[in-house]
């Protein structure tokens, strides 16, 4: 049991935030014979010599080059403290703490520079000295703190908090709270061993179905980013007859999926979610395999931030598509049925440009604005190009069958051209459309009034793509885009782009 005095000190660290109380039942504890029990300080707002104090004790120098592998590990405890005190901070502390851990135990850049020079001077000498002057430098730009990662990762749990961690990093990066080099030095050092940790060789391939563990089902359900779950009946008829659920998994994060992807089993290949995702016939059915041609993979969500840029939905993908082959060998389609974030803003962005260069004619036909007119009843010009913006901008013109019929020759050829000619770095500008460009996929066919539900209307106007896997050609296209960036697309999406480029002058 405690005892009075630990009672006292700990009531009155817990009603008043006072360092002279924690100091109290620190000398309290100290003074107990109360062993197993370690004493973690939560530093308070600007408690910078908590943090030198912690980062000092658990950031062991750099063994020297001699001594690299003949150095024992710290104890375990020096990780499990550094992850309790990080988890204790504040988001402003956390930035305050990962500057300090980042700049002021990362590399040492004297050494380095002198062995550069070390360096440069054995170029003249046999290649045994030059190659182990390359070793030297290339161990010299370790930074300290990548020890502590790695002996973290060893601790139960270590791996999903470095995980959490990065995507701290990766915030405070996006969000713009820190420009230090050294931050993104961290990001890259962490990224780096993540991947090496999460290699494809390392992960578990798991079919989702209704007999899982519920705490598998409930995360699978809270992780669907792209089609929402409603309640347990759309879960259970997610990983029901006609569908497959599959999720990789990791060794070191039991329990957690980290990235999971969904699949429809059809007849043919899905031009609409809402035969997938808002239908229930099938709930309760037994697979008929004759009807089944066809994959159709209509959601693919990344569950941990921390693992972004580590290549994980490709490897998804292919894995499936071998598993899908192995229980049925006579189907020979394969598809996605995606999303097009960030169409709707870009599509406003365009016709405020058009609006604010007097471009009003390149938007639509003189025949199409006239439509536009009459289904909006506005003037000519500009007041029917800011009624246009407007109706883009509600889900109303949905539901209207004569808005609908008079949007869609422009809307499906500003989005082919959104997909296929707007390009970041050479490029596809659309995360989505790059990545499974980069898998090899074929941009195949854009499907109109595809996803009619608000959240599908918002982010591009009802429009999704398919982009078709052609087994026999994936690795070519994949090669022709990473290489020479170039897209591999249908005479479909070629039309329509064709269409665009009538009409404006991009």
């Amino acid at each position: 049991m405690l005892s009075h005095h630990i009672i006292c000190a700990l009531r009155n660290v817990s009603s008043v935030k006072c360092w002279r109380n924690r100091a109290v039942l620190k000398t309290a504890l100290e003074a107990s014979d109360f062993s197993g029990v370690r004493w973690f300080s939560t530093p308070v707002r600007g408690g910078v010599t908590g943090m030198e104090e912690i980062l000092t004790r658990v950031v062991a120098p750099l063994p020297t080059y001699e001594t690299r592998d003949k150095t024992p590990p710290p104890p375990e405890s020096n990780s499990v403290d550094f992850m309790h005190f990080y988890r204790n901070l504040d988001k402003e502390q956390q930035l305050e703490f990962l500057g300090k851990l980042s700049q002021d135990f990362g590399v040492d850049h004297k050494s380095v520079s002198d062995l550069s020079l070390k360096l440069l001077d054995a170029q003249l000498r046999d290649l045994a000295t030059i190659l182990q002057v390359e070793d030297r430098l290339r161990y010299s730009l370790t930074p300290r703190y990548k020890q502590l990662l790695n002996h973290i990762s060893r601790v139960e749990g270590g791996v999903k908090f470095l995980v959490d961690l990065r995507a701290d990093v990766l915030e405070i990066i996006s969000s713009k709270c820190s420009e230090s080099p050294h931050i993104r030095d961290l990001n890259g050092t962490l990224k780096s061993l993540l991947s090496e940790w999460f290699s494809v060789g390392l992960l578990r391939l798991e079919r989702i179905t209704w007999q899982s563990p519920c705490e598998i089902l409930q995360k699978i359900s809270q992780y669907e980013a792209v089609h929402p779950v409603r309640n347990w009946t759309d879960i259970k008829r997610r990983v029901g007859p006609y569908r497959r659920c599959y999720a990789f998994t990791h060794a070191a994060m039991p329990g957690e999926p980290l990235v999971v992807l969904h699949v429809a089993l059809t007849e043919d290949i899905s031009d609409n979610i809402q035969s997938i995702v808002r239908e229930f016939s099938t709930l309760d059915s037994e697979e008929d395999v004759n009807k089944i041609n066809a994959a159709v993979f209509y959601s693919i969500s990344s569950t941990q931030a921390g693992l972004q840029g580590v290549e994980l939905g490709n490897y998804l993908i292919k894995r499936v598509v071998r598993e899908l082959q192995s229980e049925f060998p006579h189907m020979d389609q394969f598809s996605s049925l995606s999303p097009i974030p960030g169409f709707s803003t870009w599509l406003q962005g365009l016709l405020s440009q058009y609006r604010k260069e007097g471009q009003v004619s390149e938007l639509l036909s003189e025949q199409e604005w006239r439509e536009v007119e009459q289904a909006t009843d506005s003037a000519p010009g500009i007041p029917t190009l800011d009624a246009l913006r407007k109706l883009i901008g509600t889900s109303d013109w949905v539901r209207s069958e004569r808005l609908a019929r008079v949007l869609e020759p422009a809307l499906m050829r500003h989005c082919a051209w959104y997909l296929y000619g707007e390009k970041r770095r050479g490029y596809a500008l659309n995360p989505v459309a790059n990545f499974h460009l980069q898998n090899g996929a074929t941009m195949w066919r854009l499907n109109w009034l595809a996803d009619t539900s608000p959240r599908g209307v918002a982010n591009s106007c009802g429009i999704m793509v398919n982009y078709r896997y052609f087994l026999n050609e994936t690795p070519k296209n994949r090669a022709l885009y990473l290489q020479h960036k170039v897209i591999a697309t249908s005479e479909q999406v070629l039309g329509l782009v064709s269409q665009f480029q009538k009409n404006s002058k991009l």
